[in-house]
């Protein structure tokens, strides 16, 4: 039997699920539900760590064998839109070389999303900037 607290908090839930689904879109709504790429990984390649004008932090981890993206993944302190965009800029970069990875920009991540509101395109940008700082980082010698 299911109390009435517990009916309240699913009509609650699903009036949540509906408001994100009409303000970002069926994309941005899935990878929201099921995002893709999160978590730590242990010894990158590269690792980029970048904290927005926003105040959120992301995080992203490469691993690249002969100079091809094998695994990304991402960590964020950030809203749900910084992480759906970091699991968007770490699937752009599965199996790109590094010289490709230049073109994953916020431009590029928006591009797969379609148009978020205006408050929120910059987590676009703070992800493409967060997957060139960890690209940046898997340059530098000794790497």
């Amino acid at each position: 039997m299911t109390s009435s607290f517990d009916k309240f908090a699913d009509s609650l839930q699903e009036e949540i699920n509906q408001d994100v689904m009409k303000t970002y879109g069926e994309k941005v709504y899935e990878r929201w539900r099921n995002p893709r790429f999160i978590g730590t990984m242990e010894s990158p390649t590269g690792y980029g760590r970048v904290t927005g004008t926003c105040g959120d932090t992301m995080q992203i981890f490469l691993r690249l064998e002969d100079g091809i993206v094998s695994e990304a993944s991402f960590t964020t302190d950030g809203c749900g839109c910084s992480a759906v965009c970091a699991s968007v800029a770490c699937e752009l970069a599965m199996k790109k070389g590094v010289e490709r990875l230049e073109d994953i920009t916020g431009k590029a991540i928006l591009g797969v999303l379609g148009e978020l509101p205006e408050d929120d395109v910059h987590c676009a940008f703070l992800a493409a900037e967060t997957l060139q700082a960890a690209l940046d980082a898997s340059m530098k010698p000794g790497k």
